[in-house]
């Protein structure tokens, strides 16, 4: 096992004591008990706002974070015994319309006229919660986590109004206590607010963020400063029933029409204001958003990210542990093809410094494959150090029940256990400048022994105009994940990288520099295996349009025998050697504009002296602000020897928002995939008639192109009810 070097070991302890104090604490928001009802209209005719303090001043972000922003916006909070109260006035110059892409609930930042504030309850710089609307009145909300990334795949039960004025426009929205989780007693929270207007191109903060970092960075919030200890949420049970009917035919089975009638429910329970427990018997997923294919010529597993609603709050703790691919645990493996029957989780704030994660899930049997039932189980405990940094820790078991392989004569089909514990410390300074981790993980399978760490550490620094990292990964050949996310084992991975901005003083040109980045990987004996090295120049401009142009030299080692089309073709020899130039392009659009649009491109060499051209394209238009049409485009062409030849593979995915109200949803979504073969449709009708509360219908498709044959299709209609208690 490698050991992390010298010079980051100090890095990594000294770092933190670099700064010890809290970035902004003169940006201070008092928050009193309304003296009047408020009803959230959109319209400031309540008593109540009269007396609130105001947030003003805003400071500008983007394009720079040198000056006051040029737009104003007021701040007013507010709160009665059980909701958070928040109105803001955000004023604007120039005539024409707002820019906003559709109704569609948590929009994208950057193509929208919208405001959204930062919530860190338990002031802890770490985690917290996210709400915020466009100018047309789509809501935003999401769980923030290491330190100022946002989840938006959250949603809880608020209210908001957006009213429209010709010099501003009103966002004014109600926040039950029981929507969030808090620590009982805490009088100041950590909070900041950001404004994105795209006629102006300026992205503001209420408390000044260095450009280089989101608005969303907690370690740049204000305080929201309380007037008394806040209300306690009080009994906070909510069950989420659901009833579905739906049918379903698979046409090349030639089977008949199954019929399917569901029921399942779903409970949180606030064990105290900041701890929760959920509780899911038989839930569904059939309304989640599908996959968005790729065209696949990588040697190894894809990652598709998790978009189930029972694993999303304080996922985090469970799910970024470890690095992009060396993902102790990946909540995708749980329910992989057999129904999930019923799970727990508790999860949430033991105090500032203290937070907890604990899951079981349990799994039917699939007989047909001789899939046992199992059991998951999940430990994640988290103790916060320093002024922001943190050390966690955590268990996985997988258990599989009523499973002897003992008994069999052949080889076991699936272990009878799978178990991972680690460590990580994450670093994170005060300023944000200096961030990283390091990670230790040790598996335990039947017949898998020696080897079977693994180990990773990075660290970096991001200034306005310097960006340096080091990373290094260490994973054994017998590293066993099984509800994980490692698709490789066995190798020594070094990746350093830096970057250098360039702030011209006037002119079209924002910022430009170079970057150099490096990834080599190695055998477990120092052997290389392979080696990538990368020189990027990348230009943005003042009207937030981006672009990038790139230069590669790839060298190759094969481990495993590699069908480089992936198309079942013949393999590669294990031991072949492959190596290839590359060139490549990358442009982004502004996204003031209407019509959006990036295209990317590659040329250069490929597997055993092939050549490869990747083309690829996303254009958008929108009516505002009820439909949005978005297509996406990707080509590929791969000139090698026989016996693949010559082989071109599109990959087309239209997609049709329609937001008739901020409260009725269509989706449209279709991908042809040559590579796979196959024409998937998707369609997708919610209704939310009340907060939380939905109705689905679900229409799914799919076509063999080549002749054009139906291979199955479904219709689900699904019904959501959220009780309070």
């Amino acid at each position: 096992m490698l050991r992390i070097p010298r010079l980051l070991c100090l890095s990594l302890l000294w770092a933190p004591f670099l700064y010890g104090q809290k970035k902004n604490e003169a940006w201070k928001l008092p928050i009193s008990r309304a003296v009047s009802p408020i009803k959230i209209d959109g319209i400031i005719d309540e008593e109540a706002w009269k007396h609130a303090a105001v947030a003003t001043d805003f400071r500008m972000v983007l394009p720079m974070d040198t000056s006051a922003a040029k737009l104003r916006t007021d701040v007013r909070m507010l709160y009665d015994q059980q909701r958070l109260y928040i109105l803001v006035e955000n004023y604007t110059q120039g005539s024409g319309p707002y820019m906003v892409e559709s109704l569609r609930r948590d929009f994208a930042f950057l193509k929208n006229d919208n405001f959204i504030f930062f919530m860190d309850p338990f002031d802890d710089q770490t985690n917290g919660f996210s709400f915020g609307a466009n100018a047309a009145g789509a809501q935003w909300d999401g769980l923030m986590y290491d330190g100022g990334k946002v989840d938006l795949s959250w949603d809880n039960k608020w209210v908001s109004a957006v009213k429209n004025y010709p010099d501003k426009w009103v966002f004014e929205a109600a926040i039950p206590f029981k929507s969030i989780r808090y620590k009982k007693g805490i009088m100041q929270w950590g909070i900041n607010f950001s404004r994105n207007d795209l006629k102006t191109t300026e992205k503001s903060a209420w408390a000044p963020v260095p450009r280089q970092f989101p608005t969303a960075s907690l370690a740049y919030t204000g305080t929201l400063q309380w007037d008394t200890i806040p209300p306690a949420a009080g009994p906070n049970i909510s069950i989420i029933p659901y009833v579905l009917g739906g049918l379903a035919k698979n046409y090349d089975t030639k089977g008949n029409t199954t019929w399917r009638r569901d029921a399942g429910l779903d409970a949180k329970i606030g064990i105290t204001s900041s701890l929760n427990l959920d509780l899911t018997v038989n839930p569904d997923f059939s309304q989640v958003d599908v996959d968005k294919q790729v065209t696949n010529l990588d040697r190894f597993e894809l990652f598709f990210p998790e978009k189930r609603q029972f694993f999303l709050e304080n996922g985090d703790q469970f799910s970024n542990f470890g690095y992009s691919t060396i993902r102790p645990f990946f909540s995708r493996r749980i329910g992989l093809g057999v129904p999930i029957q019923f799970g727990a989780r508790l999860s949430g704030k033991l105090n500032r410094n203290w937070r907890l994660g604990l899951m079981n899930m349990q799994t039917a049997a699939k007989e047909e494959v001789g899939l046992p039932s199992q059991n998951y189980t999940v430990a994640a405990l988290q103790r916060r150090v320093f002024s922001r940094s943190n050390v966690g820790f955590i268990f996985i078991n997988k258990e599989s029940l009523n499973y002897h392989p003992e008994d069999e004569a052949q080889k076991p089909l699936y272990s009878r256990y799978n178990r991972n514990m680690g460590l990580e410390y994450n670093l994170a300074s005060s300023n944000n400048f200096w961030t990283g981790k390091a990670m230790l993980l040790k598996s335990y399978s039947p017949g898998r022994e020696g080897s079977d760490y693994a180990h990773a550490a990075n660290l970096q620094y991001t200034s306005k105009v310097w960006n340096v990292g080091w990373q290094h990964e260490y994973v054994g050949h017998n590293f066993n994940a099984e509800v994980g996310y490692v698709p490789r084992q066995g190798y020594i991975k070094i990746a350093p990288q830096i970057t250098r901005l360039f702030f011209p003083v006037s002119g079209a040109v924002l910022s430009h520099g170079p970057q150099v980045t490096g990834t080599m990987f190695m055998d477990e004996h120092f052997n290389r295996t392979d080696n990538e090295t990368m020189l990027n120049y990348g230009i943005v401009f003042r009207k937030r349009n981006t672009l990038n142009i790139w230069g590669s030299n790839t060298y190759i080692r094969l481990l495993q025998p590699f069908d480089p089309t992936n198309t079942g073709k013949d393999s590669l020899l294990v031991g072949s050697s492959h190596s290839w130039n590359t060139v490549g392009a990358d442009y982004v659009s502004q996204p003031q504009q209407l019509f959006t649009y990036a295209f990317s491109a590659r040329y250069g060499g490929y597997y055993a002296g092939g050549r490869r051209l990747m083309l690829n394209s996303e254009l958008g238009y929108r009516f505002q602000p009820y439909v949005s049409i978005a297509l996406s485009a990707n080509y590929n062409h791969i000139a090698l020897m026989q016996p693949w030849g010559n082989q071109s593979f599109w990959l087309v995915g239209p997609r049709l928002d329609v937001t008739m109200t901020n409260t009725l949803f269509f989706t449209g979504f279709m991908q042809y995939n040559q590579q796979q073969k196959n024409i998937n449709l998707n369609t997708r009708l919610q209704w939310r008639y009340r907060p939380a509360s939905d109705l689905f219908i679900v229409y799914t498709d799919n076509y063999l192109p080549e002749p054009m044959y139906i291979r199955n299709r479904a219709l689900v209609l699904k019904l959501v009810y959220w009780f309070n208690i």
